[in-house]
């Protein structure tokens, strides 16, 4: 029977579905049709492929009826990923190419009209989800193979063009040559921006913020979000650009985890291998809904929100975001995760990172409560509608705030003792996180920031003078239930930082300051390290 299978992957976000390509080659009205929820660039494919196959100076089934299945049917599919499985599938089915060749193969990339191929986005999690599947070798476009290869036990086959692929699954002696295929995004011109600017900047170049220091240290060992406000020249952004510095590198899985995102939004560079370094996004206040969160025309891509997971979001200006970019960064401050839904469909993606905001105490950003230091020039109406982007609901799912104060004239004296390096507050930091590791060893979660609160008060409670502390500010109202959680996971990230078995009264009672935003007293500071 004139039928061949070829297959290929189709993401959906950051899941990826293993689809078959069945083509029949029969007898018939000559024509080609594409059945499966195909979208408009797959059935252009009809198109692209048979002109890559003749003027590859193959044989195109011209005479027969060609009728191409895309399993399962049910499925929405979408991008020009799938031409090379589509050619060689009916190429397969016409006689040209081994049937046998196609088994535990998938196929991956787009040709163009001479035969050509071009890259495609999302490699990485295609051949990842390809191998859970089963899949033992893939055919990608040259300058993905390394992207490929990050998939253990995968045998990677780089390709150029179609006269390549079909003289590899023939068994030739010889491959065609062919031009080089362009990478799917350009190279980086300036070098100067990024991780690397970062990668200079040090907490010992602060002085006068300890409390907001100390702050950052807990936020940074526990993964917990954070508000920093106070007027403009304070050090709020000061301190949100030196969190990336005392973080740990990545793990094996963050690492794969992020390297699967960054391939998906098409910025993943195979060159440099698997990312080390948690990674820092902090984009401006007027970036839209879509490109925050995630979305867009056709494939859904991954958001600012997103390419930050496993490390630091900064939103300076917070209150100048649009407000549905406000409204939609609950369910990452709450879950770890943003979904993107559509007509057609529903695309969750990961969103596990820490994320910092940072506001003025008014649009001038001159305000100050003494009188003494107050210059703002805003009326009370324009404060209150101000503040009020940065309370409710969203400033409930933050887990600690802090308001920094207005520099003053000894602030600038260098302290007798010199201030901690981002080099000594990351290894307390990498300390802490070590006994979370084991702590949370075999559980779906790795931080106290994502620990589930019934799962805290079972498996892992407070001290019952810790916890008669957080019932009482509950049932005064000066908590709701999300921020006992909150104080509750605080007081562990405090706890291991203070290398203690359980939280106490003296965890509990900072981690509420560090809550409400009361300043922290002189022993609480003293105790760091």
């Amino acid at each position: 029977m004139p039928i061949a299978t070829a297959h290929t992957v189709s993401l959906h976000g950051a899941v990826g579905h293993l689809i078959d390509v069945q083509a029949d080659v029969s007898p018939g009205q000559v024509g080609v049709t594409m059945v499966g929820r195909a979208d408009t660039m797959i059935n252009e494919s009809r198109d692209r492929c048979r002109m890559a196959i003749v003027n590859s100076h193959l044989d195109w089934p011209a005479t027969r009826r060609i009728t191409i299945l895309l399993s399962p049917a049910d499925l929405a599919k979408s991008g020009t990923h799938f031409d090379i499985a589509i050619a060689v599938s009916v190429l397969a089915a016409a006689g040209s190419v081994p049937v046998s060749a196609l088994e535990s193969t998938a196929f991956i990339g787009e040709l163009t009209l001479d035969g050509h191929l071009r890259s495609a986005t999302g490699v990485l999690p295609m051949v990842m989800a390809a191998a859970e599947r089963g899949i033992r070798a893939v055919f990608v476009p040259e300058p993905q193979a390394a992207e490929a290869a990050m998939v253990r036990d995968m045998s990677v086959i780089g390709v150029r063009s179609l006269s390549q692929v079909v003289a590899v699954l023939r068994g030739d002696d010889e491959v065609p040559e062919a031009p080089p295929v362009s990478p799917a995004s350009g190279t980086r011109l300036l070098a100067w921006r990024g991780q690397e600017r970062l990668d200079e900047l040090d907490l010992a170049d602060l002085v006068g913020v300890d409390d907001a220091r100390y702050a950052v240290e807990v936020a940074a060992a526990g993964g917990h979000h954070l508000l920093l406000s106070g007027p403009k020249g304070c050090g709020k952004t000061s301190l949100a650009e030196r969190i990336p510095g005392i973080l740990p590198d990545l793990s094996a899985a963050e690492s794969l985890e992020l390297s699967a995102i960054h391939s998906l939004a098409g910025i993943l560079d195979p060159e440099s291998g698997f990312p080390t370094r948690p990674p820092f996004s902090a984009p401006h206040h007027d970036a839209s809904k879509t490109s925050l969160i995630g979305g867009g025309l056709g494939v859904v891509r991954p958001g600012e929100v997103s390419k930050a997971h496993t490390g630091v979001l900064f939103l300076d200006e917070f209150p100048l975001f649009h407000a549905d970019v406000i409204e939609a960064l609950r369910q990452p401050l709450e879950n770890g995760d943003i979904t993107v839904a559509r007509r057609d469909e529903s695309v969750t993606l990961p969103a596990r990172g820490m994320v910092v905001l940072a506001a003025n105490p008014c649009p001038c950003g001159d305000y100050s409560g003494d009188v003494r230091h107050n210059r703002c020039v805003c009326r009370e109406a324009q404060r209150r509608a101000y503040r009020s982007k940065v309370t409710g609901p969203v400033a409930d799912r933050v887990d600690i705030t802090r308001h920094l104060p207005a520099l003053r004239r000894h602030d600038a004296v260098v302290d007798l003792v010199p201030s901690e390096s981002s080099a000594t507050v990351r290894r307390r930091v990498e300390e802490a996180r070590a006994r979370q590791a084991e702590r949370y060893d075999g559980e779906s979660w790795r931080l106290n920031a994502h620990a589930p609160g019934p799962a805290l008060r079972d498996r892992w409670p407070l001290a019952k003078s810790a916890q008669k502390a957080v019932d009482d500010q509950l049932y005064a109202g000066r908590l709701s239930r999300r921020g006992a959680t909150r104080v509750h996971r605080l007081a562990w990230t405090v706890a291991d930082l203070r290398r203690l078995e359980q939280p106490g009264l003296d965890e509990v009672d900072t981690a509420l300051r560090l809550r409400t935003g009361d300043p922290l007293l002189l022993t609480m500071l003293e105790r760091v390290g």
